[in-house]
């Protein structure tokens, strides 16, 4: 009898960790990342793949309403939506009560909340120059004091301890002013950005102002492991605030059933593990193991998963796999460096090149036709894309010889040859698209030297300087043309977004009226006039705009995709 009981609560006991275990991975959300994490600093994170990270640690104050569309700002550490005052000038923004940091050692075992201040440093480190931020021009001749401030502290931490910046301060614990030097219509979008999340003064003092590699947000997850090369896993934060999953949502999230978990406290997972798997072969062969929850579909394997009329085949389907489809605010073009003394200083060149590639072929065979030849230098989507423009290029080989002999180089003659660096080395798909385009030119005679790299490799280079001819890109920080144009600022070269280096005074000034303007008639005929100058100069190469399939398991509920919306991982919950 005493046997049948040890074996009884030995059977028990196994049983119940088994259970337990299985409740543990129903609560774990497995992601698949194809780049190295590049940084999870704030002020350096500007990646898609770094951000997936960012986002869901750290917090900004304003985030987008995860169902409705269009786009809907919303509170997130702010307690409302900001007073603006002083004709569009001065932003008065109240901080929610109570918002817990994660633990860190500079805390000294104590729980540290939010203050107004933390907002305030965060800018300053945006400004501070040994940073090197990539959020710079968020401050950049639209904050009152920032370039002041810049210049007057330098490289001294010192002097970035006691120096304000005039146009941001916290009168009290709860109250963050932020002036303006003139009005910016779209300038709260920027506050939803986690550049401007907060970070406390003690943390970068105790971190020596280094958070590469660590965090301390108030997110609804923390950092458990951190290899920005392997794996990175985050775990559900037991402080975190009461959040709720949205009570509201536009057709589409009706249509979905995505309001089942309406007034239900967020996040429903206990954690999630990204694993870094760069070689998109083993990533999706594994994603159809089971070992990922969710995938991103490589481009190479469109085929594998897509019958005749683009519908999940059926041994797909099966494995209970389904498929997500939409239209990205992410697009993809060719940049030269305008800095070059061969591409940047010869226009002809650069035409000779635009006119020499063939972009429907390179859709075709690269992107399996699933995006979409660009027709302007804006997405879909915002205002100023207009359907109907054409870009002042096609390909034909006649005109590309023409103007490679007005450039001085008749067949490529004496031409020396030019670098292309790639983003990735992994990936057949990149592999392809820098052969495809190195064979399309040396149909006119131009030579093309290949330079892989990984992504930290090639974001490292764009951002000294180093790149003569590559492939870059772009996903909306917030849906509006502005977003795009900052891009070719000259106040933004690298290390910020602009890393073409493109400068054009005439096209500053229609920036900066641009950002003082409402929507209208005046506005979308100056964002037009800006285009015409792009194209004129010809910075860029337009190539498509970006569709992207993600396929995941039914066991995940809730999910939305939205280039926008980075930390929706709060709002999943795994069902399996």
């Amino acid at each position: 009898m005493k046997k049948f009981f040890f074996w009884c609560a030995l059977f028990l006991s196994i049983a119940g960790c088994l259970r337990k275990e299985d409740a543990q991975n129903s609560r774990t959300l497995r992601i698949a990342l194809s780049q190295d994490i590049s940084s999870l600093d704030p002020v350096s994170s500007y990646d898609n793949i770094s951000g997936s990270i960012v986002y869901n640690v750290y917090e900004s104050l304003f985030e987008y309403h995860y169902l409705i569309r269009p786009y809907e700002l919303r509170p997130l550490l702010a307690e409302t939506m900001p007073t603006i005052e002083n004709g569009g000038r001065r932003y008065i923004i109240k901080i929610k009560n109570n918002i817990r940091y994660h633990d860190h050692p500079a805390f000294r075992g104590q729980a540290r909340f939010v203050k107004a201040e933390d907002f305030v440093t965060e800018f300053k480190r945006l400004a501070f120059a040994p940073l090197n931020s990539s959020g710079w021009w968020i401050l950049d001749g639209s904050i009152v004091g920032a370039n002041d401030f810049k210049k007057t502290v330098g490289n001294d931490f010192n002097k970035f301890k006691s120096t304000p910046i005039k146009g941001v301060s916290a009168p009290d614990d709860t109250t963050l002013i932020i002036d303006l030097i003139e009005p910016k219509s779209q300038f709260i979008y920027k506050l939803s950005m986690s550049f401007t999340s907060p970070i406390p003064l003690e943390v970068i003092e105790y971190e020596k102002n280094k958070l590469d590699s660590i965090e301390v947000g108030t997110g609804p997850f923390k950092i458990e492991k951190a290899n920005l090369k392997k794996e990175i896993v985050l775990t559900k934060n037991q402080n975190y605030r009461e959040s709720f999953y949205p009570t509201e949502g536009d057709r589409y999230a009706n249509n979905r059933g995505l309001l089942k978990e309406a007034g239900e406290k967020v996040p429903f997972i206990d954690k999630i593990d990204y694993k870094i798997i760069i070689e998109s072969t083993e990533r999706f062969e594994r994603f159809l193991k089971n070992d990922f929850d969710m995938l991103q579909l490589p481009q190479e394997f469109y085929a594998e998963v897509f019958d005749d009329l683009g519908n999940l085949k059926e041994n797909i389907k099966s494995r209970d796999i389904r498929l997500q489809t939409y239209p990205t605010q992410t697009y993809w073009w060719l940049s030269f460096n305008m800095k070059d003394p061969l591409l940047g200083k010869n226009l002809n060149l650069r035409k000779a090149i635009a006119h020499a590639l063939d972009i429907n072929q390179y859709v075709t065979e690269t992107n399996s036709s699933t995006g979409q030849v660009a027709n302007s230098i804006l997405p879909p989507g915002i205002m100023g894309y207009n359907p109907a423009t054409t870009l002042p290029y096609k390909y034909n080989l006649a005109i590309a010889k023409e103007y490679l002999a007005k450039a001085g180089y008749p067949n490529g003659k004496n031409l020396p040859a030019i670098t292309f660096d790639t983003r990735s080395s992994a990936t057949r798909a990149s592999r392809k698209q820098a052969e495809m385009i190195q064979s399309q030119l040396a149909m006119i005679g131009i030579k093309i030297n290949i330079n892989f790299n990984n992504f930290s490799q090639f974001l490292e280079k764009s951002r000294q300087g180093n790149l003569q001819f590559f492939q870059d890109g772009w996903t909306l920080d917030y849906p509006d043309a502005e977003n795009v144009y900052q891009l070719l600022l000259s106040s933004n070269h690298a290390p910020g977004p602009n890393s073409s280096f493109y400068n054009n005074k005439d096209f500053d000034k229609m920036y900066e009226q641009i950002s003082r303007l409402p929507e209208g008639a005046q506005r979308l005929k100056l964002l037009t006039k800006m285009e015409e100058q792009v194209n004129q100069d010809l910075p860029w190469v337009m190539q498509y705009y970006a569709r992207e399939f993600i396929l995941y398991y039914d066991h995940v509920k809730n999910y939305r995709p939205s280039d926008l919306i980075w930390n929706y991982p709060k709002y999943l919950r795994i069902a399996r």
